[in-house]
């Protein structure tokens, strides 16, 4: 099995063709790898259901467990998520940035992204690159974190490569990128609870 290219990018100013390169490999159902304001994250095409089913195999997850998505604009989030004035205030204030939020789906979202009570963890991140990709896309990139088979957290594009590199078909290389989780926030009942401190913080 071949393993997959590794181009180097800027992060914050991403060289056009290679987010026209990543968005094609998205769009034709495969895995690719990318530094985020987070952590360096896999991820596909939100339309595939192949390309996820092929990301849960990757990181080895139970498939009962829901992965979260990024959305390349908060505009873009009503579509996949129910989002009152109190939700969209919130995220207004804190996108883009390192947090995940919890809300209700829309039909749009496919029943294997979806809690069993229906809830999305959705992404606006700081992250140029993944912003720029998901646009050229034209969808929301469902996204986790890199890992190797032992659910050690992958920091450097060269470690994804060998690790993982005959499994995924792309991997951007943006230099060594920090474990820091980002934190999730519940929304639900126009209530902000924090499911998980990550590197966002929210004050008051």
């Amino acid at each position: 099995m071949s393993t997959a290219p590794i181009l180097e990018v800027d992060i914050s100013h991403p060289q056009p063709r290679i987010v026209e390169r990543a968005a094609k490999v998205l769009e034709d159902g495969g895995l690719i790898a990318y530094p985020t304001d987070t952590y360096y994250g896999i991820g596909c095409d939100l339309a595939s259901r192949k390309a996820i089913d092929r990301l849960y195999g990757v990181k080895g997850r139970d498939r009962k467990k829901p992965l979260a998505f990024l959305c390349p604009d908060l505009s873009d989030v009503s579509k996949y998520a129910i989002v009152s004035k109190f939700a969209y205030r919130t995220m207004k204030q804190l996108t883009p940035g390192p947090f995940t939020f919890v809300l209700t789906a829309t039909k749009l979202v496919p029943d294997m992204m979806q809690t069993k009570q229906r809830q999305v963890g959705i992404r606006v991140p700081q992250a140029p690159l993944m912003l720029a990709i998901a646009s050229a896309l034209g969808r929301p990139i469902v996204t986790t974190s890199a890992t190797d088979l032992d659910g050690d957290v992958l920091i450097d594009a060269k470690d994804i490569k060998e690790k993982l590199g005959n499994r995924l078909d792309l991997i951007l290389d943006g230099g060594v990128q920090p474990n820091e989780p980002s934190t999730v926030v519940s929304l639900f009942e126009d209530q902000i609870e924090v499911l998980r401190q990550g590197k966002g913080i929210i004050v008051g």
